[in-house]
């Protein structure tokens, strides 16, 4: 993963840790002050809510623990890898699209980001400029050109 991706979710495991956490441990200690914990909703509410948040705590420790961070300094533009931008066009209609391929946590569409592990970066991994990869995607097969390679 990029460096920039790494810092994101250190950052939001931070702000997990330190503000969401003590927010829902105010909210299970006043739910448990209002009485009879057998018939409370909110304090069954606020207890998952504790569950899903230290789920999702977990998980980002995981991710941020298997992390290896690629320096972009020695990043080539020969063939696709990872962290490269690739430009392609659509051979059949002509349409050009342009995606940074990621690791999975980093993945934005709306970014132009897509993750390693979908069959469009799968397919252009390895690539070379100039040539047309036939990639299976949900609608069909689709064949792709790369037109240019960047950092």
């Amino acid at each position: 993963m990029s460096e920039e991706g790494y810092k994101k979710l250190m950052a939001e495991l931070k702000e997990l840790e330190t503000v969401e956490r003590p927010k829902i441990s105010a909210a299970i200690a006043e739910a448990r002050d209002k009485g009879d914990l057998s018939e409370n909703a909110e304090y069954d509410a606020a207890k998952e809510a504790q569950g899903m948040l230290e789920m999702k705590i977990n998980k980002l420790k995981m991710v941020i623990g298997d992390a290896k961070i690629i320096d972009e300094s020695k990043l080539k533009t020969d063939s696709v890898q990872i962290l490269n931008k690739v430009e392609l066009k659509n051979v059949k209609n002509g349409m050009k699209m342009t995606y940074t391929i990621v690791s999975e946590s980093e993945a934005n569409l709306k970014e132009g980001k897509i993750s390693v592990n979908t069959p469009i970066a799968q397919g252009l991994l390895g690539k070379k400029v100039g040539d047309v990869t036939e990639i299976k995607v949900p609608q069909g097969m689709i064949h792709l050109e790369v037109m240019n390679i960047s950092i």
